[in-house]
């Protein structure tokens, strides 16, 4: 539990809407929770969710202060969602992009894909989260 606090230390302290905070504190409130109460697997998939948000945010920092870097990157995408990429107003668009292409396109930004656990779960989670 302590561990995963520190992915707070990553996201922003203050946010551009009342319903991004909102979102950012149910899913803290969410993960405590479950954590607490012996739900595992809830408790994971809120602190993924945080975690994808710390990915969201950062991308979008690099959309404000690095923009060349962040057009150049969208070449991988279709016209339509690289104009919904540039248009973007809010960190959460991102979220509308394939988990593993938008840590590709983090990477293609030129920033180099933390190696933090966190990160690393996203390709595997749904293998182990999945009935199937």
């Amino acid at each position: 539990m302590e561990e995963a606090a520190e992915l707070g230390n990553y996201l922003p302290l203050s946010f551009k809407s009342p319903k991004e905070q909102e979102y950012i504190t149910f899913l803290w409130d969410a993960f405590e929770t479950n954590y607490i109460h012996g739900k595992h697997q809830f408790a994971f998939l809120a602190y993924h969710m945080l975690a994808m948000s710390f990915v969201y945010f950062n991308i979008w920092q690099i959309k404000h202060t690095e923009p060349g870097d962040f057009v150049k990157a969208l070449i991988g995408f279709g016209k339509d969602m690289e104009k919904t990429l540039l248009e973007a107003g809010s960190p959460f668009v991102f979220s509308t992009v394939n988990e593993r292409t938008i840590l590709r396109f983090l990477k293609l930004i030129g920033k180099r894909q933390r190696k933090d656990r966190h990160l690393r779960q996203a390709g595997g989670r749904p293998k182990r989260h999945h009935p199937s």
